[in-house]
């Protein structure tokens, strides 16, 4: 059995049946600078209790891994150095070596699973990057959702990867992608992109009820439910593209490769936008958590 700490807080939620939404560790330790990733973390936490839902930060502290994680843990998160980022392959590792990390999508999910969470909010998840039709570079996000039953709230795929080839992989596993407000995967700092989604849905009652019946399909696996960013925070996709182009180009020169990449890639973006995606992210993930935590009442009613 995975060594499991849940916070009593989540554990009573849990066990009375009222409504819990998982929150990913990576976003503090890796996705956004300091002390900008500790406000977000907790703000994130605030818009899950005041949608009436419980929040629980995941992550391994000391190698345990802690659902639920308290404001002192957060703060550790967000300012301790030599947090590693931890995917399903890391967990062991990690765990035996009594290590800290923060999860990814991936880890998360598989931990709120094994702890009985059913819906999660992140900004993006992972995806295909680019030219990954030749490296086979593919996050594990992509696996995971195809076999954990839990529905994550996001803002699509993150901009820097090769969003049609994320979503045909999606596809190919069997999990839904539905649009939540949007006929479009939104393209995380922009709302819509040139790619249709074949589900869509208005209220969270409405996902609540595409949760329930996908789940009694034998075998299914997660879902995505993709919300785009809040619209006075978006950002026209030919900016985006432009900054996303020139962060690829600094990025192979430097030799940024494999897990490294996409955090020195939201930094590039950062740089190069003048802060202006770093201020999307925030309004997105903290909008997902409002929209997670709707979901998860509506689902627990």
């Amino acid at each position: 059995m995975l060594p499991l700490e849940i916070s009593p807080v989540v554990q009573r939620a849990l066990e009375t049946g009222a409504p819990v939404v998982a929150l990913e560790s990576t976003v503090i330790a890796h996705g956004l600078p300091a002390p900008r990733n500790l406000d977000v973390a907790l703000a994130c936490e605030a818009v899950v209790r005041a949608g009436g839902a419980t929040p629980a930060t995941i992550a391994v502290l000391n190698g345990h891994i802690v659902v639920g994680c308290d404001t002192g843990q957060i703060e550790y998160l967000a300012q301790a150095s030599g947090v590693e980022k931890v995917s399903r392959r890391d967990l062991a590792a990690v765990i035996v070596g009594a290590r800290d990390g923060a999860t990814t999508v991936a880890a998360t999910l598989l931990c709120a699973n094994a702890a009985g969470i059913k819906v999660m909010a992140t900004g993006g998840i992972g995806g295909v990057h680019r030219g990954g039709e030749t490296t086979l570079d593919i996050s594990a996000d992509l696996q995971e959702l195809a076999q954990t039953p839990i529905a994550v709230v996001c803002s699509g795929a993150k901009s820097i990867l090769d969003l049609s080839r994320t979503l045909e992989v999606l596809e190919t596993n069997g999990v839904p992608v539905a649009g939540y407000g949007t006929s479009t995967f939104p393209a995380f700092y922009s709302r819509t992109s040139d790619l249709p989604l074949d589900i869509q849905l208005g209220s969270a009652n409405e996902a609540a009820a595409l949760i329930r019946t996908h789940g009694a399909i034998p075998g299914a696996g997660g879902m995505v439910i993709a919300n785009p960013a809040p619209s006075e925070n978006a950002i026209p996709a030919g900016e985006v593209e432009t900054w996303i182009k020139t962060a690829l180009n600094e990025a192979e020169a430097a030799g940024i490769h494999g897990k490294e990449l996409t955090p020195y890639l939201l930094s590039a973006l950062t740089r190069l936008s003048a802060g202006a995606t770093l201020e999307t992210n925030v309004a997105l993930l903290e909008d997902n958590a409002r929209v997670a935590a709707e979901i998860a009442v509506a689902l627990a009613t």
